[in-house]
């Protein structure tokens, strides 16, 4: 299956599982036409399950099995392996024609969604104008999926804006639930008003009561005053004006002095008699 075609299937098949939910495993419900044209091009059942995507399981009914029958030994085939599938129910006491078994099983609405499989044009064409009815048939050695008709999308379209809409008993629903709403407001707002005036009259009594004992409702704060400058600011600075240790007298300035001079390095010249060979010198 090419690319195109599986995406066009996988669209059509997104649309009937949102706007009419098909679920998993799809049902199929097939006539003798179709079962016959598997037969006749070797297309095996699982191919209608890689067409949709999601496994399948193909029906049946009472009424297509006995038209089986009644077409003949060219038929014989179709039939044995018609027998293999599963049956969906037809409460039919005589045997119909397979177009008007499939119309009555699916109805207006298609309750049981399934998807019918058929060679049959005309019951193509009558089953494009009602809604959630997927169709399904062979061409060759291939099988095709049928996009929705314009109809089909119409009545969703439809469908959706109706949901938007209230019915009547919607809106009748909606104007009982008002009325209560309003009648507990209104007994709501009656109760806060009565608690309000009894609240009121609370705070008068009380205020006439500490009126009497002489009592106060606020209480009044005292007011910081303003304090002094602080007292360690408000000190007298000293005098730079004092003597220094060079004017004082007597001992301090020369013990400075005495200790000033030990440091210093003293350097002692050698007696040239020390170096013997000076003296050798002289000597000579």
């Amino acid at each position: 299956m090419g690319v195109k075609k599986q995406k066009r299937v996988r669209k059509s098949v997104r649309f009937y599982t949102a706007c009419f939910g098909f679920r998993e495993p799809y049902k199929i419900l097939c006539d003798g036409t179709f079962v016959h044209h598997l037969l006749l091009h070797r297309i095996p059942h699982s191919q209608l399950s890689s067409l949709l995507g999601a496994p399948t399981k193909l029906f049946l009914t009472r009424c297509i099995l006995a038209e089986l029958k009644s077409l003949g030994e060219s038929y014989s085939s179709s039939l044995h392996s018609a027998r293999h599938l599963l049956t969906a129910r037809c409460d039919h006491e005589r045997r119909k024609s397979a177009a008007g078994c499939i119309e009555d099983v699916i109805g207006e609405n298609n309750s049981e969604h399934f998807f019918v499989a058929t060679q049959d044009a005309d019951l193509r064409m009558k089953f494009r104008e009602k809604p959630g009815i997927p169709l399904i048939y062979g061409l060759r050695n291939s099988l095709f999926l049928e996009t929705p008709s314009e109809y089909q999308r119409q009545f969703v379209k439809s469908t959706e804006e109706e949901r938007l809409h209230m019915n009547q008993s919607e809106f009748k629903m909606l104007k009982k639930r008002v009325a209560s709403q309003a009648e507990t407001d209104s007994s709501d707002a009656n109760e806060a008003l009565g608690n309000d005036v009894v609240m009121k009259r609370d705070v008068t009594k009380t205020r006439k009561a500490k009126k009497v004992l002489g009592a106060v409702d606020k209480v009044k704060f005292k007011r910081k005053q303003a304090k002094g400058p602080n007292p360690l600011s408000c000190k007298k600075k000293k005098n730079s004006n004092t003597p220094s240790t060079a004017q004082k007298p007597g001992g301090e300035a020369d013990s400075n002095r005495s200790k000033k001079r030990s440091r210093k390095r003293k350097r002692h010249q050698k007696a040239r008699s020390e170096n013997p060979m000076n003296n050798s010198t002289v000597a000579s």
